[in-house]
């Protein structure tokens, strides 16, 4: 890609023609304020003012720390003004909701500055070895809004799932789009997947089988209860396939198998023998 002839811009001179032309129009295309989309022509000033900005010869100099950190303020501030708020207000399924679109506006307006910065973000960056420029704005969302939201928005989730195993029509997808943002916001790794979801899903999986587990001890045949286990085996295969897809299948099915079957052993052994001396 062509900068035309460089013109040296300090942060100072460059910034101001970023925030007006790029980050505020980005914010009303984003939030739907406008639905003017950015043009050939506009992409590349806006282009040229970052490369601009920064040393020449690919140096990670001050003006490009400058505009790194700038960059990394811009996203937190987003969050805090516009993302956090709006999400605060909502309870249940209306907050899910509202996170998968807040997300999925998120990552909208971290794609265009990331071709906005391109510049920065395939040279400098490497060489300052700071964070890219993904992760610094998934990093602000996990921060500002999962720092906050996540007890509320797992139990949410959790409490779907058991409405599920209680019979109940749900809506999966929406489920499953809730969990694909704590993949997303660290696909490498599966940390705040696993730490901040699958250790409280599990917990609350053995609960809840272990209350079923009592009543449909006392209540069913040993028959019966053996096609209920297998009934929640395979219910549970399905969520796996449907939206609990990223969640350790030979574990979840581990503690379902455990609550129904191992720590009654002994009662339904007794079960089995009475059906057996009664046949």
């Amino acid at each position: 890609m062509t900068t035309g002839s460089a013109k040296p811009l300090s942060f100072e001179e460059g910034w101001p023609i970023l925030q007006e032309e790029a980050i505020n129009k980005l914010i009303h295309l984003v939030e739907g304020h406008s639905s003017n989309h950015f043009t050939s022509q506009e992409y590349m000033r806006i282009y040229t003012t970052v490369y601009n900005m920064c040393d020449k010869n690919n140096r990670a100099g001050p003006e490009a720390l400058k505009l790194y950190s700038q960059y990394k303020k811009t996203m937190e501030d987003y969050v805090s003004s516009k993302v956090l708020p709006s999400i605060q207000g909502k309870e249940d399924e209306m907050l899910l909701h509202e996170l998968v679109k807040r997300w999925n506006n998120h990552k909208t307006m971290t794609r265009w500055l990331l071709r906005f910065f391109y510049y920065l973000e395939r040279y400098l960056i490497p060489k300052m070895r700071l964070p890219s420029l993904q992760e610094t704005a998934y990093l602000a969302f996990y921060e500002l809004v999962y720092g906050e939201m996540n007890d509320r928005v797992r139990d949410t989730v959790i409490s779907l799932i058991d409405r599920e195993r209680e019979g109940e029509q749900i809506d999966q997808a929406l489920a499953k789009n809730v969990l694909d943002i704590y993949v997303e916001m660290d696909e490498d790794s599966m940390k705040c997947y696993a730490k901040d979801f699958e250790e409280s899903m599990l917990k609350d999986t053995s609960i809840f089988y272990s209350t079923k587990a009592s009543d449909w001890i006392a209540s069913k045949s040993y028959e019966d209860y053996m096609l209920k286990v297998e009934e929640c085996l395979k219910n549970e295969e399905g969520r796996i396939q449907s939206y609990l897809r990223y969640i350790r299948k030979i574990k979840l099915l581990e503690v379902v198998e455990y609550e129904l079957l191992t720590v009654h052993a002994s009662k339904l052994e007794e079960k089995k023998q009475i059906n057996v001396a009664a046949a």
